[in-house]
């Protein structure tokens, strides 16, 4: 099997399998990609195991915001170890593929689960609403704002584990941003509109996100609808700003829909702390048995 990317020779490495990242680090296929990285699955040679390395494009690799950010992220993992939370083993900005090697995690996106079997039953999201709030509530004490809680950025397993720390940020780092940081339909509205009614990104943020998060596993849905990205004011460009999520489905414990509610309130102060989402849903995790994942990879080369 072989995986390229489908993009402008000069702006990917267009490796295939078995090509090399590293010495150390063999490509084995595409994950995928933004505007400054690629994701490779790979076997690593130091670790001797399947990694996920993300490399900066070809484009990008004597761009300094691109180096900056891929060390930055690499910082806040190292800083926010936490079993939720994938593992930093090692970075490079001074070579000529520039990347940042994560430990592969082995299940599914939680946005692949929804997009393929629907919303999930009570003993996936509950469990996974507590693994978030536990990852949320140490972000606080070690000082980092992930500012990008969705369902893409989650893999579903025991516990669930959240990736992609690329946007992540100290408290007074993201209490100082002015754009737009972050995934239109789960951004609360402080990073939506930062500075609105005194409000600035912060710990709130995430839990804002985490509501989010927790609604579409529930549902199967978004809770806001799509805005217009076109749109002449904040509202229009992000519907979160002036319009109430959309209802849970009948049959969610009680206790769910107050915690999605109330991580959905406008106002970051109004929103619970993660050790309180965590703390109002132990009993609901306490009323049915928690749902097993496991995944199997095979990826060494040969």
């Amino acid at each position: 099997m072989t995986s390229t990317l489908a993009a402008p020779a000069d702006e990917s490495w267009r490796l295939r399998e078995g090509d090399a990242i590293t010495p150390e680090l063999t490509a084995l296929r595409l994950l995928g990609g933004g505007s400054a990285y690629e994701a490779f699955l790979a076997f690593d040679e130091i670790t001797y195991g399947p990694v996920v390395v993300k490399v900066v494009r070809p484009t990008e690799v004597d761009d300094p915001e691109t180096l900056y950010g891929l060390e930055r992220e690499a910082t806040a993992l190292e800083i926010a170890n936490h079993p939720g939370v994938v593992r930093a083993l090692r970075y490079d900005v001074d070579g000529p593929r520039p990347h940042l090697v994560l430990e592969h995690i082995e299940g599914p996106r939680l946005s692949t689960l929804i997009r393929r079997h629907g919303r999930l039953s009570g003993q996936q999201y509950v469990p996974l609403a507590i693994d978030v709030a536990s990852a949320l509530h140490y972000f606080r004490h070690v000082d980092v704002c992930h500012l990008d809680i969705k369902p893409s950025n989650l893999i579903m397993g025991s516990p669930a584990r959240l990736i992609d720390l690329s946007v992540a940020r100290s408290s007074a780092t993201a209490a100082a941003i002015h754009g737009v940081i972050g995934t239109d339909a789960y951004l609360a509205p402080e990073q939506a509109v930062p500075g609105a009614a005194g409000d600035v990104p912060g710990f709130a943020s995430d839990v804002w996100g985490l509501g989010a998060t927790l609604f579409h596993a529930i549902t199967g849905e978004r809770p806001f609808r799509a805005g217009d990205r076109e749109g002449g004011t904040p509202a229009e460009r992000h519907p979160q700003v002036a319009e109430p999520p959309g209802r849970l489905p009948s049959g969610v414990p009680t206790e769910v829909v107050d915690v999605v509610s109330a991580a959905l309130e406008p106002r970051p102060g109004d929103r619970p702390l993660p050790h309180e989402i965590a703390e109002a849903l132990e009993p609901v995790l306490a009323r049915q048995p928690r749902a097993r994942l496991t995944f199997k990879v095979n990826a060494r080369p040969v």
